[in-house]
C-alpha cells in the first residue's frame, strides 16, 4: 500500500520514519496509553479475592500486554517493560527480554483465559494464536506450529468466506477482534481506503500499489474483498464502512494459523497451504523444496493483504531492504523526539541520531 501522491512507497516510507514525525509519536503514545489502562486494570484486579473470575480477568490482561508488547517490539525493538505503572524515567529493556515476557504473558494467558465463548471476546484460544505469532516471529518453528495445529484442531473454529469476515457477519474464522464500536472508538481505518465518490465517503489516503492489483486470480474467493476499482481509483476493500462508521478489526484468525503452521513445517507444511488455497477457490500447488518458502510468502501477502503483517514479514526474513529499498536504520522504528526529550534514560535505535 502506498500514500496517494507519494511517489511511491519508499518516499512515503522515508517520510514517516523520522524521529519528529507525529505518527511515530501517535502510534507509540497509543500503545503506552493502552498499557496504562492494562496496567490499571491489574492494580484492581489484583485486590480480588481469589476466584475463578479473577484468573479470567487476569489471563485478559495478560494477552492484552503481550499483544501491546508485541506491537511495539516488532516495530521499535527494545523498549521499557512495565508491570506495573511508574511516573519514574525508565530505561528500555533488550529486545531479547521483550520476547521473553511477551511469551511469558501469552503463556499465563493461555492457561488464565476464559475459554472460547465469541471472537470479541479475549480466549485461551485467542492466546495460543498471537503466541504462535510471536514464535514463527522468533524463528521457534517447532513451538509455532504446534501451537497453530494445536488451535486448527479444537474443532472450534473453521476457514470461513471473506464475504463474512469482511463484510462484519457472523462467522466461524475469526478467533478475536477489536469490535471497534463507534461510541467507544475513534480508530477508522476505513475512511483511509475509499474515496469521496463513494456511497460511504472517505479520506482515501493510501491505495494499493499497482503490483497488488495483480496479485490475484478472477478465481480466488478473496479477491473482490480484498481490492476492488471504484472509477479509475484502485482501492483496499476489506473495512467498507468508510466514514459511515467503523469496522472490527481482527487481531487473530484461523486463515493467519493455516499459514503459520504452513511456514513453520516447511515442504511439511504442503497440506496446510492447500488447504487454504483450497477454501479461497484455488487449485492445489507442487512447489518444489526451494520454492516452498516464497509460496508462502505469496500466499500470506494475498490473505494477510492489509492486516498489517507484510511489512513485518519482510522484516523477520531479512528482505525488507531488498524488497523495499530502505536502509538498515529503517529495519526499526526511529523513537519519538518527544520521548527522548522527556525521558534521558531512553537512546535513540542505531542510524537515527
Amino acid at each position: 500500500v502506498t500514500a496517494r501522491g507519494s511517489g511511491g512507497t519508499l518516499p512515503l516510507i522515508n517520510s514517516i520514519m523520522r524521529a519528529e514525525q507525529g505518527m511515530i509519536s501517535d502510534a507509540w503514545n497509543g500503545y503506552y496509553r493502552a498499557l496504562y489502562q492494562v496496567n490499571e486494570l491489574q492494580k484492581a484486579i489484583n485486590t480480588m479475592e481469589p476466584s475463578a473470575q479473577k484468573d479470567e480477568l487476569t489471563g485478559t490482561v495478560n494477552f492484552v500486554r503481550g499483544y501491546i508488547y508485541y506491537n511495539l517490539v516488532t516495530r521499535w525493538g527494545g523498549v521499557p517493560i512495565l508491570k506495573e505503572n511508574t511516573a519514574d524515567k525508565v530505561a528500555r529493556n533488550p529486545e531479547a527480554e521483550v520476547w521473553a515476557f511477551i511469551e511469558s504473558e501469552l503463556t499465563a494467558a493461555t492457561k488464565l483465559a476464559p475459554a472460547f465463548s465469541d471472537y470479541y471476546y479475549v480466549s485461551q484460544a485467542a492466546a495460543k494464536a498471537l503466541l504462535a505469532r510471536v514464535e514463527l516471529a522468533q524463528g521457534k518453528n517447532t513451538e509455532a506450529a504446534a501451537l497453530a495445529e494445536e488451535v486448527i484442531n479444537s474443532g472450534q473454529f473453521r476457514l470461513d468466506g471473506f464475504d463474512k469476515i469482511f463484510r462484519n457477519q457472523q462467522n466461524q474464522e475469526e478467533i478475536f477482534a477489536f469490535r471497534n464500536l463507534t461510541t467507544e472508538s475513534s480508530i477508522a481505518i476505513s475512511t483511509l481506503f475509499y474515496t469521496y465518490a463513494q456511497p460511504n465517503k472517505g479520506s482515501y489516503v493510501y491505495a494499493p500499489a499497482n503490483d497488488v492489483m495483480s496479485l490475484y486470480e478472477d478465481i480466488d474467493k478473496r479477491k473482490a474483498f480484498s481490492v476492488s476499482v471504484f472509477g479509475t481509483d484502485n482501492i483496499i476493500n476489506k473495512y467498507p464502512s468508510g466514514q459511515a462508521g467503523t469496522d472490527p478489526i481482527i487481531v487473530c484468525r484461523l486463515g493467519e494459523l493455516y499459514l503459520i503452521s504452513a511456514e513453520a513445517q516447511g515442504i511439511a507444511g504442503l497440506q496446510r497451504l492447500n488447504e487454504l488455497r483450497s477454501s479461497r477457490g484455488l487449485p492445489a500447488i507442487q512447489p518444489s523444496a526451494s520454492q516452498y518458502a516464497d509460496a508462502v510468502q505469496l500466499e500470506r501477502r494475498k490473505e494477510l493483504l492489509a492486516e498489517g503483517f507484510r511489512w513485518y514479514d519482510l522484516v523477520r526474513l531479512n528482505k525488507a531492504q531488498s524488497v523495499l529499498g530502505i536502509s538498515k536504520a529503517q529495519l526499526k522504528f526511529p523513537l519519538p523526539e518527544s520521548e527522548l526529550v522527556l525521558n534521558n534514560l531512553l537512546e535513540q535505535n542505531e542510524g537515527y541520531n
